[in-house]
């Protein structure tokens, strides 16, 4: 009879520490985690290092290779535009905002490239 333990992470989670812990608490090797998944063990190694961002199938495969079960479930709250209610709520906002912002990639600054101008002095 197999045993059903169930993680709640209430807080955002990367891909690579799901995978590291599903993988020590099955307790088993990067290598044994690949030959189930029909993967090469450098493939787990990037994964758990963040050096590789696993699509949702792949990360279900890999967590199924290492005895879990991946099983997602989105929680949304759906801003219906009213102001918000109190000065939590506003704090809630702005986080998302901020977080949100974080997560766009910036880009360098193109450097500024126009002509150089030259001084006209008078004549007299």
């Amino acid at each position: 009879m197999s045993r059903i333990y169930r993680i709640r992470y209430d807080e955002a989670m990367n891909s690579a520490e799901l995978l590291r812990s599903s993988r020590t608490r099955s307790g088993l090797t990067q290598a044994e985690v690949a030959r189930r998944a029909g993967t090469s063990q450098p493939v787990v190694s990037a994964c758990e290092r963040g050096h590789r961002d696993p699509s949702v199938a792949t990360l279900r495969r890999l967590i199924g290779a290492a005895g879990g079960r991946l099983e997602i479930r989105s929680v949304v709250e759906v801003d219906d535009g009213s102001p918000p209610v109190d000065l939590a709520d506003h704090g809630r906002r702005l986080v998302d905002v901020l977080l949100l912002a974080d997560a766009i990639p910036a880009r360098p600054k193109a450097a500024f490239d126009a002509p150089r101008m030259r001084s006209v002095g008078r004549r007299g």
